[in-house]
């Protein structure tokens, strides 16, 4: 690969991340029940919270996220020892139902799928940050979290919700994102999303 098509891809993973900080400020809710948020419009789980949850995951146990998005489902293994707090947030927002409706809005040919993000204008997210992790490589399939460049965001805290999936190895962004997981099944769908493909819920099961 050359110098230049790396330069091209790096800056375009910058872009799909840049804003994924900025708020909106919403109204509270008031949803209850069984995966309380997907009762709730899209637009309006943006800052849903103030801070991210508390540990409530065991990172001595196998964590799996299947994905079931209208071109199929993507199975994902959550690495919880690597990245627990970005795990116990992942499988928070999950189980909340924040997930569910919300739509890929960034997808850059060869290289990711983004989101997560329930403005579905790379803006949006939870009302919080999380801590960085960063241990994992970007290998194909890897899932990570996006964030805000290192000039306005120093200590490289991750996005509250918002995710990407890489198509192709990416080792340029090794060392700089928190990558928390890699996709064991359906990576054939992964590379069929294209901008707008609806994620309809993300279902956990410990193993």
């Amino acid at each position: 690969m050359s110098l230049f098509v790396r330069v091209v891809m790096t800056l375009s993973i910058l872009a799909v991340i840049a804003a994924c900080g900025q708020q909106v400020t919403t109204a509270p809710l008031s949803a209850t029940g069984d995966r309380p948020l997907a009762q709730v419009q899209p637009a309006q789980r943006a800052n849903t919270f103030k801070a991210a949850p508390p540990m409530t995951i065991d990172p001595k146990k196998s964590y799996m996220a299947t994905l079931t998005t209208s071109k199929g489902n993507i199975v994902v293994a959550l690495d919880a020892s690597a990245a627990p707090q970005t795990v116990n947030n992942f499988v928070f927002l999950a189980n909340q139902g924040f997930y569910d409706g919300l739509t890929f809005h960034r997808v850059v040919a060869g290289f990711v799928i983004q989101g997560g993000d329930p403005l579905g204008t790379g803006t949006g997210g939870p009302g919080y940050t999380v801590p960085a992790e960063i241990k994992l490589p970007h290998v194909e399939g890897a899932i990570a979290m996006a964030r805000l460049g290192d000039q306005q965001n120093p200590q490289r805290a991750s996005s509250g919700s918002q995710f990407y999936i890489t198509l192709a190895p990416t080792p340029n962004l090794d060392g700089a994102y928190t990558a928390f997981g890699h996709v064991t099944s359906g990576m054939d769908v992964v590379k069929k999303i294209a901008i707008g493909d609806m994620i309809q819920k993300i279902v956990i099961s410990v193993q």
